[in-house]
């Protein structure tokens, strides 16, 4: 029998998922044009994959024994259509964590990586959504739990991050600052603080009890409203280039040091060759530059880093 292989996405992304509203939105489509494709498998497999009742929706025995085969049948058939169409298009790359200037990294490996196009997501669930759709090829930025099963990373960058905070704040000049320190500041955020993953870790790890969040216009309005009160405090990595907001300090953070994790994110099985020729760009650039150090006794991450060496599947 010929499989349709529109039928075994839907099936496969709707068994990841086991939410057919989810599935759908994943894929693009609305919950009945992917259900109508899942009875059209079930009818040619002549046997039902899922059960859908009052706890939810499982699969079957035979959905579950039809899942891994289905997955590798969409791994090639990806594969085969990116051998013939894709090899004239350029990669296209998005990035998230905006705040955090994410393009810093891709500007400093992009010569080497060929041609990339670049986009703009908002966070990591819309990025998600994109490169599972097949609406980008790879993505870059931090990548946190839970992570969709269909999505491969590899850890790219461990950067170190420091506090920025007003001239009037009373730990302005100290040269160095231990995390817990600042547990009588607040902790100023560009958004709710339960939606921005690395923020929210640090302080519960480091016991920061005051919060608060103003409203993203940009860098330069973010840390101005950081700079105006003298309580408060932000985060961003050492190396990204303050704007010239009056009575900014940046001051290191030791013992620990707490890293930021960049990573690539790709769909799992995905075909474009430029996507070697940008993880290979990563880590000639990583070893370089000493992207990847990492010592537990001396640094903090709120998960201990995937190894370097291999792709790390969600």
């Amino acid at each position: 029998m010929d499989l349709d292989m529109a039928q075994v996405r839907a099936f496969v992304r709707t068994a990841e998922e086991l939410h057919f509203g989810r599935a759908a939105g994943t894929l693009g489509v609305s919950q009945q044009a992917l259900s109508k494709r899942i009875a059209r498998l079930e009818s040619l497999l002549g046997t039902r994959l899922f059960e859908r009742g009052g706890s939810g929706v499982h699969l079957t025995p035979a959905g579950l024994r039809f899942l891994p085969p289905a997955r590798q049948a969409l791994t090639a058939a990806d594969g085969a259509v990116a051998a013939a169409v894709v090899n004239d298009r350029p990669l296209r790359v998005d990035v998230w964590g905006h705040l955090y200037a994410p393009m810093r990294t891709l500007a400093q490996v992009a010569g080497e990586a060929g041609e990339l196009v670049s986009g703009h997501g908002r966070d990591l669930p819309s990025v998600t959504n994109a490169l599972l759709r097949g609406d980008i090829d790879a993505a870059f930025g931090r990548v946190h739990p839970p992570l969709h099963a269909g999505l491969t990373h590899r850890l790219v960058r461990l950067e170190p991050v420091d506090a920025v905070l007003g001239a009037d704040h009373p730990l302005a000049a100290e040269p160095a600052l231990r995390p817990e320190r600042l547990r009588g500041s607040v902790l100023w955020a560009p958004g709710a603080l339960d939606r921005l993953d690395f923020l929210h870790r640090f302080a519960d790890r480091f016991g920061i009890a005051g919060r608060g969040a103003g409203v993203n216009l940009g860098l330069a309005h973010f840390l101005g409203e950081v700079a105006a009160d003298p309580r408060r405090f932000t985060l961003l990595p050492a190396d990204v280039p303050l704007p010239d907001v009056p009575g900014l300090r940046s001051v290191p953070l030791v013992d620990p040091t707490p890293l930021y994790a960049w990573s690539l994110l790709w769909r799992t099985g995905s075909g474009h060759p430029g996507l070697s020729g940008l993880t290979a760009a990563c880590a000639a650039e990583a070893g370089r530059s000493r992207w990847l150090e990492y010592d537990p006794a001396r640094d903090w991450l709120p998960e201990p880093p995937a190894s370097p060496r291999g792709d790390q599947s969600a």
